[in-house]
């Protein structure tokens, strides 16, 4: 099947009844930063989409959720949120809150400043959720704008739970027949002793890779060609997540696949593949460092190089596995494809990185839809949907 022939409704298309209640333009909440590890990625993230959105078809406000969990009116403009010369940005507290509808019969997002109630900001018809890693990717805020009765940008509660850790993910697409790598899950307050680390060696061979199971962008992985050195790699992983995964090391490239959710009921689309080379030595495989701080490092073709038959497969499972766990709006799925051109599944990320030099829009750049336009479909996915149960 061809999963990227499916176009694009015509202008961003919103759809008739957009659920904004009239002619005026919708509000989207670009909302980032969170309480995971992640946060400086989210706010660079944010700073892409604010640059790309189109302001005279939405009117849009910038919330950030500080470390602590504050949500707080945010500076629009994009520059405050770019990585640059290694700094991070980030977001910082201040007097001017923002408060949620507490419920189905109110609309209007309320300001707080200084503890008393200000001009409220409206109604806002979607929220743009660019958080990413736990309290944010994992669920738990999808869940609070669905009791807010709040459309927003991406999967659903359940989706998001299952897409974020890494131990239920490879659970439901092996359930669903995709192949996945071995793994051995650590469960929270299990404390592994010299035998059990022998066991997980002679069971998943060297070198292994040890993760977090709830995390993302790399924090917390270490690759593991030492027996030795699997406590202290299990103690990293578990500054992130105290739940931990250890994974076999899967031999072949690494390919990654845009999913964008279809409109109106159709099939899901995958943009063409695109392939991560990592090239510096100093790096053992894609981690952090190399992923947000060392571009020179690392090569990203879009799109991969791969014979036609093997694209076809690996869009063809990228959509499987979108499908499988549920998801809406985007994703973005990684695999390995062997030497015998097999694909297995990796992961899936609900909220993938989206700075405009980010593998999910660059591949869809290559597979024709820039990085605005990308931008309001998403938008327009959101308002498509319904709220509530679906």
């Amino acid at each position: 099947m061809d999963h990227t022939t499916i176009p694009l409704t015509e202008a961003g298309g919103r759809p008739d009844g957009d659920g904004t209640g009239g002619g005026r333009r919708p509000r989207v909440m670009v909302l980032f930063g969170g309480r995971s590890g992640e946060h400086p990625i989210s706010c660079a993230t944010a700073g892409g989409v604010l640059r790309a959105i189109d302001r005279d078809r939405y009117d849009v406000v910038a919330v950030g959720i500080t470390r602590s969990g504050q949500w707080v009116l945010a500076d629009d403009d994009p520059e405050c949120w770019a990585i640059r010369d290694g700094r991070l940005p980030e977001v910082q507290d201040t007097a001017t809150r923002v408060l949620l509808p507490q419920g189905t019969t109110e609309r209007e997002v309320q300001v707080v400043r200084d503890g008393q109630l200000a001009s409220p900001l409206g109604t806002v018809d979607v929220v743009f959720p660019l958080l990413h890693g736990p309290f944010g990717e994992d669920g738990t805020l999808q869940g609070l704008l669905e009791l807010a009765d709040v459309r927003y940008v991406g999967s659903g509660v359940l989706a998001s739970a299952v897409g974020m850790d890494k131990h239920m993910m490879k659970l439901v697409l092996a359930g669903s027949g995709l192949r996945v790598g071995p793994s051995r899950v650590l469960p929270a307050g299990s404390t592994p002793d010299a035998a059990a680390f022998d066991a997980l060696v002679a069971d998943l061979g060297l070198p292994l890779f040890v993760k977090p199971a709830r995390a993302g962008s790399s924090l917390g992985i270490s690759r593991v060609d030492d027996p030795a050195d699997l406590p202290a790699a299990v103690a990293a992983a578990r500054e992130h997540d105290p739940k931990v995964i250890v994974e076999a090391a899967l031999v072949g490239r690494e390919i990654e696949c845009g999913v964008l959710g279809g409109r109106a009921g159709a099939p899901a689309r995958a943009s063409l593949p695109g392939e991560i080379l990592v090239t510096d030595a100093r790096h053992a495989f894609y981690d952090f460092e190399a992923k947000y701080l060392d571009e020179a490092g690392v090569t990203l073709a879009c799109p991969a190089d791969l014979a036609p038959d093997v694209v076809a497969r690996v869009q063809d499972v990228a959509v499987r596995a979108f499908e499988a766990v549920g998801c809406e709006g985007l994703a973005r799925v990684d695999v390995f494809v062997t030497a015998d051109d097999e694909v297995v599944v990796n992961e899936i990320n609900t909220m993938p990185g989206f700075t405009p030099y980010s593998m999910y829009p660059r591949m869809w750049e290559v597979t024709g839809v820039d990085y605005a336009t990308l931008v309001d479909e998403l938008v327009g996915l959101a308002l498509e949907r319904p709220t509530g149960l679906r």
